[in-house]
């Protein structure tokens, strides 16, 4: 099979079915196709990759999202893995190239799970003008198609909501993108956020009786304030949170190769050479050690569930957090938040107390990992000078 034959069919093949279809897709067309394959031709650039891997990434580009063009939104994934089988076979694809293919489309299903580099790179490649100031274009065209599927005009606020709720959802597979896009991501993300908090103002002040505007407006101002205020730090907290876990990842996911490599590698030479028992024991505590911490970063905790109507009356239960009520029925928790949406101090108390809890789980977090990772420096640098003094004699 040549591969930079197939790649050419690809797109002329690709470029034809959207050419002969009626349907009318305001983002999930051509023109997205072709920004994708543009961008898994980037990233594949960087990563080097060459002869069938390449050929892979660029033929799976092309044929993402075809099955846009049969299902919609709905299962495309399956659809479009469906069609460029039937290609491919034309093609006389090895069977080895067309289930590379196959896992790179079902990659990009939401939400990504992708397994290999090729695959990390067809996620980035749909996803790449997220990070960048193409999104709030496209975000628009997203937003037709959607409207269309769902039969039904959204509000302004409805959309934002929906995008936040999205694109906090999606990081960057790949280390290349994660480095050029994920701070492209962060700041469109923001530009929501403060969309969607002028919006809330605009709308506020739509809603101010003509009676007592100048009191009111200047309540309003204040109540608006606290809420940007509130919202600002719960989602400064969720993403400190979020930094913690990712960081305790890594510590775990390196600690982990490293125990595999001990275990597979020096403990077969302990036998034969006995001097580096000493070095290799030390390397194994502090990768174990290290590990334990960075589990006890990610390790969720645990709470009651529920709360007492004694609890509400003395304004003493959080129901903003899913712990405090997730063993209670349906109605007692319908009761409990109506009376804090009916009272603006128990309101408050409740966002000042589940900020706080917050805060106290972070300094618990942070904690730990600075444990974790300081164990593991000075314990890094130990392990190593040992293993230099076992093999080079003072």
């Amino acid at each position: 099979m040549h591969e930079e034959s197939l790649i050419h069919k690809a797109e002329k093949y690709v470029r034809k079915l959207y050419a002969d279809t009626d349907k009318e897709l305001y983002y999930h067309n051509l023109e997205h196709t072709e920004h994708a394959v543009k961008a898994a031709a980037e990233i594949a650039a960087h990563y080097k990759l060459h002869g069938e891997d390449l050929a892979v990434v660029l033929v799976a580009a092309w044929l993402h999202d075809v099955g846009y063009l049969i299902s919609g939104r709905e299962n495309h994934e399956e659809a479009s893995i469906k069609i460029a089988k039937e290609f491919l076979s034309k093609e006389q694809a090895s069977a080895e190239f067309i289930s590379k293919i196959e896992g790179c489309i079902q990659a990009t299903k939401m939400p990504q799970n992708p397994t290999n580099l090729l695959e990390e790179i067809i996620c980035d490649a749909d996803l790449y003008d997220l990070g960048t100031d193409h999104f709030k274009n496209n975000n628009k065209k997203v937003r037709k198609e959607v409207e269309i599927l769902l039969n039904k005009e959204l509000s302004g606020s409805e959309w934002r909501t929906f995008s936040l709720i999205f694109l906090k959802k999606q990081t960057y597979k790949t280390d290349y993108c994660k480095k050029i896009l994920q701070p492209g991501l962060e700041k469109n993300i923001q530009a929501i956020v403060e969309k969607q908090a002028e919006k809330d103002m605009e709308d506020s002040k739509k809603e101010t009786g003509k009676e007592d505007k100048d009191k009111n407006k200047d309540k309003e101002k204040v109540n608006r304030g606290v809420e940007t205020m509130f919202r600002t730090t719960s989602t400064n907290h969720l993403r400190l949170s979020e930094m913690a876990d990712n960081k305790a990842n890594i510590m775990i996911t390196v600690n982990s190769i490293i125990i595999s490599v001990l275990l597979t590698v020096l403990f077969r030479k302990l036998d034969t050479d006995p001097r580096f028992l000493i070095p290799t024991m030390l390397l194994l505590f502090t990768s174990l050690t290290t590990i334990v911490f960075s589990i006890f970063v990610t390790r969720p905790n645990v709470t009651s569930g529920v709360f007492s109507k004694e609890d509400i009356e003395k304004k003493r239960a959080n129901l903003l957090f899913f712990g405090n009520f997730y063993k209670m029925k349906l109605e007692d928790y319908e009761w409990g938040i109506k009376q804090v949406m009916n009272d603006n101090d128990f309101l408050y108390g409740s966002m000042t107390r589940d900020i706080y809890h917050l805060g106290v789980v972070l300094g618990k977090k942070y904690k730990m990992l600075r444990i974790a990772y300081s164990f593991f420096m000075f314990g890094f640098i130990i392990s190593v000078l040992s293993f230099v003094f076992v093999v080079i004699p003072l």
